[in-house]
């Protein structure tokens, strides 16, 4: 699954942020562009990773495959 990440550069700092726009409030950053895209592919696969949930008694949990 391929993901764009906006990748941004602060003069002052001298550090990259990156940020996936598909996926809401996933970010990071990292002291070079490299490290800044290594960390928002971590934090990509961490956003995406199922958690546990508590469903109702009368819920019936399933998977749905896209792509």
């Amino acid at each position: 699954m391929t993901f764009r990440v906006v990748l941004e550069h602060d003069p002052e700092t001298g550090d990259y942020s990156a940020v996936c726009p598909e996926l809401p409030g996933c970010a990071s950053a990292g002291e070079t562009e490299e490290e800044a895209r290594e960390n928002i592919r971590e934090a990509i696969e961490l956003y995406l990773e199922p958690g546990d949930l508590e469903l109702p008694e009368n819920a019936k949990l399933v998977e749905v495959t896209v792509g």
